[in-house]
């Protein structure tokens, strides 16, 4: 095959967009091309072909198992009871400092608290602000929802 980008981008666009393979993969793609032709880099071009476009990209099927059902979680049946937090992260740096805000949510009332804090925040400040702010109202919650990872929330707890 002669060194041409146009030559080989129009046999890449052909493969590519025939009524007779509408769209294959980048594997389909090259599998069926180096049957005609053979040129140095091939495989990778063929591969940059199809990462471009953009039906490709958005009919792109699932290669993971499907996920489990969402469990629901139970309705709290009192206030404070059971709460969920999180963390909103990546804000400007205020003039004492704090760069996110704790969200802690009462998940029956859906009423908030949030607590500047600091990204780097040790587990065992984000407790006595805890304590400080939260229990001090409400008492010690029967659980807690996260999306933080479970170390987080094991680690809270331990401390707390």
């Amino acid at each position: 095959m002669p060194n041409d980008k146009e030559i080989k981008q129009r046999i890449l666009e052909e493969a590519h967009r025939s009524p007779y393979t509408i769209h294959p993969g980048s594997t389909k793609m090259y599998q069926t091309l180096r049957q005609y032709y053979w040129w140095s880099g091939m495989k990778r071009n063929v591969a940059e072909f199809v990462s471009r476009c953009l039906v490709c990209q958005q009919v792109k099927t699932e290669h993971q198992r499907p996920t489990a059902l969402l469990q629901h979680l139970a309705v709290p049946e009192w206030k404070w009871e059971r709460i969920a937090m999180d963390f909103v992260l990546g804000l400007p740096r205020s003039s004492k400092g704090f760069d996110s805000i704790w969200v802690v949510i009462d998940r029956l009332t859906k009423s908030a608290h949030f607590l500047p804090v600091k990204k780097t925040c040790p587990i065992h400040r984000l407790v006595k602000l805890y304590v400080d702010k939260i229990v001090r109202l409400y008492r010690v919650p029967a659980s807690i929802v996260s999306d933080r990872d479970p170390r987080f929330t094991s680690q809270f707890w331990e401390a707390l």
